[in-house]
């Protein structure tokens, strides 16, 4: 069954709550709670330099972006935009499949195996 969502197209934090919920007989605040835990695990192992690794959903990691000089474009002048790190997501082999796969009566979530959860 598809998840709905009330914004049209994408899905916020709060349905998402909603949605574990529904699906564990939780609370939504026992629910809110595990949220909470597993993007807060996923940005401090970014913090650490780890790379998360869902098998079967895919990959977090972390992007160097290299200083270089870019440019005002309201005055035009020439700036330095100095190095940081960028967080990248990378889909996995199944989740692709899962989204591009035709319509077989079958909905993405219906899977009866989830992924795996794997921080590596």
């Amino acid at each position: 069954m598809p998840i709905p969502t009330s914004t049209g197209g994408s899905m916020t934090k709060a349905e998402l709550v909603e949605e574990v919920s529904r699906v564990s007989d939780l609370t939504k605040k026992h629910s809110e709670v595990i949220v909470d835990t597993v993007f807060k695990a996923i940005i401090d192992a970014l913090h650490r330099g780890e790379k998360i690794e869902l098998r079967g959903f895919g990959s977090f990691r972390l992007r160097k972006r290299e200083p270089r000089k870019g440019r005002n474009p309201k005055t035009g002048d020439k700036v330095d935009v100095p190095p940081k790190k960028v967080p990248y997501f990378k889909p996995g082999k199944e989740l692709k499949e899962l989204i591009n796969r035709e319509s077989d009566g079958e909905e993405p979530g219906d899977s009866a195996t989830p992924p795996d959860f794997v921080a590596v």
